[in-house]
């Protein structure tokens, strides 16, 4: 489990093919300011919300290998380049953001992201099938990052939502090199997740 609060950026600085075009890629990542002194071999770290397991580290970057499936699913893994980083929380940690699994749930479109006042309005088209489990006030993770969702619009093939971001989640994420059109990994809230399950069973 994670927590959605993002404890480095990190960078992918090489990608190495599995197999043949069908397989999937094993990443280097070079940890930046995440602590790897506690990360052992099969721990679970998340890049850009995706949970992945550490196959081989150094004292300052980590590998990891990625499906096929899970680049088809996925903004974000198959370029050198910034990812957030965060290693799975303990029982002996707070919880800052909310639980967080990192299962990526689906791709969202950012369609707004520009300053408003000292913060930044950021707006999202997420597809229409994850529109049931985001509620206004209720919590949302784009590529890695815990945030509460500001308001919602419903749209036939989408659902629109905005959350607004500080100037420190900003700087310490890469949110900050989204634009418009980008793709970014959204999980929707474990909770709602559950609840919509038991629903549709008792009925």
């Amino acid at each position: 489990m994670f927590t959605g609060i993002i404890a480095a950026v990190g960078k992918i600085t090489a990608i190495s093919p599995l197999g043949d075009d069908a397989a999937g890629h094993r990443l280097t990542v070079h940890a930046g300011g995440l602590p790897l002194a506690d990360v052992a071999l099969g721990d679970s770290i998340t890049l850009n919300g995706a949970c992945m397991t550490v196959v081989s580290k150094t004292d300052s970057a980590f590998d990891v290998d990625v499906s096929r499936e899970s680049l088809n699913c996925t903004a974000g893994l198959d370029a050198i380049g910034e990812v957030n980083l965060e290693k799975a929380v303990t029982l002996s940690e707070r919880l800052g953001g909310h639980l967080v699994s990192g299962h990526v749930d689906g791709l969202g479109t950012v369609q707004k992201f520009e300053p408003v006042g000292e913060s930044w309005l950021l707006v999202v088209d997420a597809p229409r099938e994850l529109a049931k489990f985001i509620a206004v006030k209720g919590s949302i993770v784009i590529n890695g990052v815990s945030l509460t969702v500001n308001t919602i619009e419903d749209h036939a093939s989408t659902c629109a939502f905005s959350v607004n971001l500080i100037p420190h989640t900003v700087q310490v994420t890469t949110l900050k090199h989204l634009k418009v059109g980008s793709k970014v990994n959204l999980e929707i809230d474990l909770i709602a997740r559950y609840v919509e399950r038991m629903l549709a069973a008792a009925n």
